[in-house]
């Protein structure tokens, strides 16, 4: 049997920055003109909810059901999915890598590596309340809880979790070549961002003019124009916009302080290692309530 470990996962937590990821790495590999807009960025990576991959590795309509029957097709599903593309590709996922009844969410016998991208739970809550079309307090207990599950009709599920317990089970999975990277420092300065992701963990001889073009293509305004004119297929049904404001810091207007302070004590051994710098103003602003 030929090596299957040719999943390279991109890695997250919902709105999060991982369709921006897919589309800055689609926009630097591709050619010239060939990269796909945002509806189509199937055409250079995938995603482990795809139905049609369920689907063959059912032999026919896959028809869904609870955790345990996506379990059983999961991994046949995912075999497929390493199959087909020759070499190492990306795959989109909002699962943890754990184990569900005996077996590996997140099979090692067709990973490569991952790229998990994280950002900060405090501008995440307002952004995951509008994904999950719930109110802010709602999408602050969903990220709170171990039991979070968001799923598909076809009965094709993402096992969130905890917000801390899906980055440390990343960060922290044995022997599996990671990188880390922040969606506030993809922000800042998405070309740097970039140029170590490729360099360092890619292995890849930076072009710059090619970086440059990818990260002006995929600038958040370019995005959402795309998502305006467009449309997006992968936008929750309900939700008005998928690309909203692609900002850092906005949940000083946001939130309240009770919602800071929640989610700043829910969260605090993650935050003291991802945001340092953000323990001070959060005490701050969570206690002025």
């Amino acid at each position: 049997m030929s090596d299957l470990r040719r999943i390279i996962w991109l890695a997250s937590y919902p709105k999060s920055g991982n369709t921006w990821m897919r589309s800055l790495l689609a926009h630097y590999f591709m050619p010239p003109g060939k990269a796909p807009d945002i509806n189509n960025l199937r055409q250079f990576t995938t995603g482990d909810t795809r139905a049609d991959f369920f689907d063959a590795a059912a032999g026919g309509r896959y028809g869904g059901g609870g955790l345990e029957e996506w379990m059983a097709m999961r991994g046949r599903a995912l075999r497929l999915i390493a199959a087909s593309k020759p070499d190492h590709h990306f795959v989109k996922t909002h699962c943890q890598p754990i184990r569900l009844f005996d077996q590996d969410v997140i099979p090692p016998e067709v990973t490569a590596a991952a790229i998990y991208i994280l950002r900060n739970p405090f501008d995440l809550a307002p952004s995951f309340a509008r994904h999950q079309l719930c109110d802010i307090d709602t999408a602050i207990e969903r990220m709170l809880s171990p039991d979070t599950v968001t799923g598909t009709p076809a009965g094709i599920y993402d096992l969130l979790g905890r917000w801390d317990d899906h980055v440390s089970n990343w960060t922290g999975a044995p022997g599996l070549p990671l990188h880390l990277l922040r969606y506030e420092d993809l922000l800042a300065n998405p070309g740097r961002t970039m140029r170590a992701l490729l360099e360092r963990f890619l292995r890849v001889k930076v072009d710059g003019p090619k970086l440059a073009r990818a990260v002006k293509a995929t600038s958040f305004a370019a995005m959402q124009k795309q998502e305006e004119v467009l449309g997006f297929v992968e936008r929750p049904q309900g939700m008005q916009k998928f690309f909203a404001r692609g900002q850092a810091g906005v949940w000083r207007t946001d939130l309240s302080p009770a919602q800071v302070a929640r989610l700043r004590e829910g969260f605090l051994p993650a935050l003291e290692r991802w945001y340092p710098e953000m323990l001070t103003e959060t005490a701050a602003f969570a206690a002025s309530g």
